[in-house]
C-alpha cells in the first residue's frame, strides 16, 4: 500500500485525524496530490527533526485546539527528586534547571522507571516497555542501559534485585 491509499483509508473512517507527509517524493504534483486527498501537510526528505515537531504541534493545534491534555501540549511532567522529565520534549533537568544528556533509549528507560516508581520490575518488563515485545536478543541489554543510566544523573536511585530485575527507589 502507497501513502495515497493509505491516506484514503484513514480518511475513510476518520476524517478528522492530521495526517502529515513524510516523503522521499518531493516533486510538486506529489505535493499537491497529498495535500488534495486529506494530508495536513507534506514534508519532503531529507527534514530536520526540529522541524517535524513544529509542523506536528500546529497540526494538533490546528485540528484540536484547546482539547489536547496536557501530556500532548508537553507540559507534564513526572517528579524524581531531585529531577524533572518532560514527557513531550524528551528531556530531564536537574535540581538546579540543568539538562540531564540522556540517549534515547535511556530516556525510555528512565521514563518506564518514572512511570512505576517503586515497583519491582522484571527485565521482560522492561525489555517489553523500551525495546517492544518483538525485541530478539538478550535481557542482558536491559542491564547494560540500567549501567549507563546510572551514570548520567548521580542521585538517581535506581536498585537491583539480583536475578529479578530492578526498582526505583523514591526519595
Amino acid at each position: 500500500m502507497d501513502g495515497y491509499q493509505l491516506i484514503r483509508s484513514i480518511k475513510a473512517g476518520h476524517e478528522q485525524v492530521p495526517v502529515i507527509f513524510i516523503s522521499a517524493r518531493d516533486a510538486d504534483i506529489d505535493r499537491v496530490v497529498g495535500l488534495e486527498l486529506g494530508g495536513d501537510d507534506y514534508l519532503p526528505k531529507p527534514f530536520l527533526p526540529r522541524e517535524l515537531v513544529i509542523r506536528t504541534s500546529r497540526s494538533l493545534e490546528r485540528v484540536y485546539g484547546g482539547q489536547r491534555s496536557q501530556a500532548a501540549s508537553g507540559t507534564r511532567s513526572i517528579a524524581v527528586p531531585p529531577y524533572a522529565i518532560l514527557e513531550q520534549a524528551r528531556t530531564v533537568t536537574d535540581g538546579e534547571g540543568r539538562t540531564v544528556e540522556l540517549t534515547s533509549r535511556e530516556f525510555d528507560l528512565l521514563l518506564h522507571f518514572a512511570r512505576h516508581p517503586g515497583s519491582l520490575l522484571e527485565r521482560e518488563q522492561v525489555l517489553a516497555a523500551v525495546w517492544g515485545a518483538d525485541y530478539f536478543g538478550s535481557d542482558r541489554v536491559v542491564d547494560d542501559l540500567v549501567r549507563r543510566l546510572r551514570r548520567k544523573p548521580p542521585e538517581l536511585r535506581l536498585e537491583t534485585v539480583y536475578g529479578f530485575g530492578y526498582r526505583l527507589v523514591n526519595p
